[in-house]
């Protein structure tokens, strides 16, 4: 049996106290919305329906155009939030996947198995439950004598004994879409003048039906968010079930409660990941690296035996054997060859440095190449904004770059030519030329070497 899943995502989330809506508020980097669009797509095979509501023009730039919207202009409970989707789904699939966008952490596995479920059901519909001393609001699941669900009772309704019941309704729904869209218009109006998916449940038990469940196996995974102490709470969940995921793949992780991984970073085995390192982005790791501590990786490539230590690297490629810092930063298109070294308080930015380069502390690189075994003096600055626009540095094979160049772009440096320290160039210079002083003079030639 077909499945579409429906996202409720309509929510004021007033308790974020923020101009952003709730469901677009970060997790692991990404806005909280897409966790549950990812899970849905995953779970059903096909991309999941959003019931928003009249802050659609903020959600839409930011999840996939193939994603289907619906509005909810009113509010007017749960129960209203997938009545709004009846013409778009009806005649669609056979099952219909009712989830929420602040619980992120439900997992595909999860919600698959509550497919499953349904359809061995005979009845109209499964829940998903929760057995833990958590309550976190949740309705209490109610049995009869032999095991059936009878009802669910909600926290606020609750008698004090039943307050006790440790089994909570998660309100994660798979229904027969027959009988939910035959059903949702005798949903009664709750006190507060909404309708709520809840009582389809006590519809179903009235006539007769089963009430099917499954249990969610990791409580984490039920977390709701209405603030951010609870995005927080959520964060750091994430956080255990990347790191323990990334540790079972061959990655030692020193301390997992400081190291943040992203959802799309991608790591080789016998890489270590040292404390307060945070890889971000669309960035991928090699094999046997040392990352961190203290450091930042935002959308990079690394290769393999790279060392990585208290540094800042963004939308940058790493070939093999490549060590940096402590404190190096490297910006968008730094492009650091194999076995590159590059020194503390370094900066590079939209330059290649050729392999074997070896960069000096306290130096900046910027709109450069560097060719081959080339060597950059601590304290070298290629001065490439002119007031107007960036120029080009070019720097040949087996240079050395005196402390304290400035090299004045455009500028273009032969192979196996030099500096002295201190010195400021500003023409072109020969290969196997020694230059030196300010403004900087040719002073003799230099042997060849091999």
């Amino acid at each position: 049996m077909n499945c579409d899943a429906l996202i409720l995502a309509a929510g004021l989330g007033t308790r974020m106290k923020s101009k952003t809506p709730k469901v677009l508020h970060p997790l692991g980097g990404i806005p909280m919305l897409m966790w549950s669009i990812d899970a849905a797509r995953q779970a059903t095979g096909r991309p999941p329906y959003v019931v928003v509501g009249p802050e659609r023009s903020l959600l839409e730039d930011s999840i996939p155009k193939d994603i289907h919207l619906v509005n909810q202009i009113d509010r007017l409970g749960t129960g209203d939030a997938v009545m709004q989707a009846a013409q778009e789904l009806q005649d669609k699939s056979q099952l219909v996947l009712v989830l929420y966008a602040d619980m992120p952490l439900l997992t595909a596995g999860t919600l698959r198995a509550v497919i499953k479920m349904q359809r061995r059901n005979a009845g109209p519909l499964t829940i998903l439950t929760a057995t833990t001393s958590q309550p976190r609001g949740f309705g209490r699941i109610l049995r009869n004598e032999s095991g059936a669900i009878e009802g669910i009772i909600e926290e606020a309704h609750a008698s004090e004994e039943q307050m006790t019941i440790k089994e909570l309704n998660v309100g994660i729904y798979c229904f027969s879409a027959e009988w939910l869209w035959g059903h949702l218009s005798q949903l009664p109006l709750s006190p507060k003048g909404e309708y709520y998916l809840t009582d389809m449940v006590q519809l179903a038990v009235e006539e007769g039906n089963q009430v099917a469940w499954t249990e969610v196996e990791d409580e984490d995974e039920i977390i709701g968010v209405n603030n951010r102490h609870h995005l927080a709470e959520a964060q750091a969940a994430l956080q255990r079930r990347v790191n323990r995921k990334w540790m079972l793949s061959g990655v030692s992780i020193t301390d997992s409660a400081s190291v943040y991984i992203g959802p799309h970073v991608n790591i080789g085995i016998d890489t270590t990941i040292l404390p307060n390192t945070h890889l971000q982005g669309a960035t991928t790791i090699g094999e046997d690296c040392v990352v961190g501590p203290n450091t930042i990786i935002r959308d990079t490539t690394i290769g393999d035996r790279c060392e990585i230590l208290m540094s800042v690297v963004r939308e940058a490629i790493l070939e093999d054997d490549v060590d940096i810092g402590p404190f190096a930063h490297l910006r968008r298109g730094a492009h650091l060859q194999r076995g590159v070294h590059m020194g503390n308080f370094g900066e590079v930015k939209e330059s290649v440095l050729g392999p074997g380069v070896k960069m000096g502390h306290f130096s900046y690189i910027g709109d450069t190449t560097i060719g081959e075994n080339s060597n950059i003096g601590a304290g070298t600055v290629t001065c490439n904004y002119d007031g107007k626009k960036k120029n080009k540095t070019i720097i040949g094979e087996q240079v050395f770059i005196g402390s304290a160049t400035m090299l004045v772009a455009p500028i273009q440096l032969g192979d196996g030519s030099r500096t002295g320290a201190g010195s400021v160039v500003t023409r072109d210079v020969a290969d196997h030329t020694l230059v030196a002083g300010v403004p900087a003079r040719a002073i003799r030639k230099l042997e060849q070497r091999d």
